[in-house]
């Protein structure tokens, strides 16, 4: 099981490193504005964020849903070969890839929660973070045409497809049956303040992920260091990912306080010094805390804060990846476009407003534990 755990989040990753860091600089060398951009790339995370209001009716995350899912994704990321110049084709291809992506990575995290437990769930994540650097550093070197990124993609999008099918054989985890004894019990309302905050958390990161790439180097950064200043934060990220074990012992929010912080500080220093390599290479070490240990303590958090495990796997990654992402996505389109020296400032902004909600989150629980 480790084994393909470890497999499928290296195919998965491999995927976005692609999306994420190629296909915004491949839109905008065929012509699409900042704004259009922004909009794209807007229409996976609304999905990722309606998706999970299914399954509160009904709908159930199984064996045969996570196929189908899967057969989406290779068949969206396939359609981006007619889609490509035509942006409401393009549009139509970004959201279907979306419903595949929103039901997938929740599915195989539960089963990583589950059979091999928070304290080594990184030591396989980080193959998805190996997958995201290797990808970047092959494809840096013969990306001569916007096909070629999308030879990769479908290439890594049928091994992921290969490889889920044997991860699906041999999962005895029966996680649907087990939620349906729980009920429901997430709730938004009530924990607001948690599910803010992680909510403007990842929308601050919505120029990180689709602009860092023509931001900087529309600042004289060349394509190349750009690329190596991408693969400095993932290596980061994996050597955070193995050794991340002993954090996630403690207080799961207190590391949520820590890293949001760390990614308030983070965004600043790329506003205010876009072009010097020192510190935009320390910048990019944070995101060993902004994202793997941020991404690792919150699902571990909400595993053990909520009995509904699926769908509260399916709420995170719909709410910060999904709506964060589309949040993002657009705040940082129509910043760049018309504020574009601003950009990583409102970052900077939006990740404070996260760090104030989480704790008085924090707050709210002690309060009710001491009671």
């Amino acid at each position: 099981m480790f084994l393909l755990l470890s497999l499928f989040y290296y195919f998965y990753f491999s995927i976005v490193g692609i999306y994420i860091i190629f296909l915004p600089k491949i839109l905008s060398g065929v012509g699409y504005s900042a704004s259009e951009i922004g909009i794209i790339f807007a229409a996976a995370p609304l999905v990722r964020f309606v998706v999970p209001f299914l399954f509160i009716g009904g709908v159930k995350l199984n064996s045969r849903m996570f196929h189908m899912a899967i057969t989406l994704i290779v068949l969206s990321i396939s359609s981006f070969y007619f889609s490509l110049d035509t942006f409401y084709f393009l549009l139509f291809s970004n959201v279907m890839l979306g419903v595949g992506l929103s039901l997938t990575l929740p599915y195989v995290e539960l089963i990583s929660l589950n059979t091999i437990g928070k304290e080594n769930y990184g030591k396989v994540r980080l193959f998805g973070s190996l997958g995201f650097i290797i990808v970047a550093l092959v494809l840096v070197e013969f990306l001569s045409s916007a096909y070629v990124a999308l030879h990769f993609m479908v290439i890594l999008a049928l091994s992921m497809a290969f490889v889920s099918y044997l991860l699906n054989r041999h999962n005895n985890l029966q996680a649907a049956p087990q939620d349906e004894v729980h009920g429901s019990d997430i709730a938004l309302l009530r924990d607001y303040k948690l599910w803010l905050a992680l909510l403007l958390m990842q929308t601050s990161f919505g120029s990180f992920y689709n602009f860092f790439t023509i931001y900087e180097t529309d600042r004289g950064i060349s394509m190349d260091t750009t690329i190596y200043l991408w693969s400095f934060g993932v290596i980061v990220e994996v050597a955070m990912l193995f050794f991340q074990g002993r954090f996630l012992r403690g207080n799961l929010l207190t590391v949520l306080q820590v890293t949001i912080f760390v990614t308030v500080i983070r965004w600043f220093l790329v506003f205010a010094y876009p072009t010097t390599l020192e510190v935009l290479f320390f910048a990019q070490s944070l995101h060993a805390f902004s994202f793997a240990l941020f991404h690792s303590s919150a699902i571990s958090y909400l595993f053990y804060h909520y009995k509904h495990r699926s769908l509260a796997q399916q709420f995170f990654l719909g709410i910060t990846y999904g709506l964060g992402g589309l949040s993002g996505a657009l705040i940082s389109g129509f910043v760049y476009e018309y504020y574009p020296h601003y950009l990583f400032l409102s970052s900077s902004l939006i990740a404070f407003i996260a760090l104030f909600m989480i704790t008085l989150y924090k707050r709210d629980q002690t309060s009710r534990s001491e009671v």
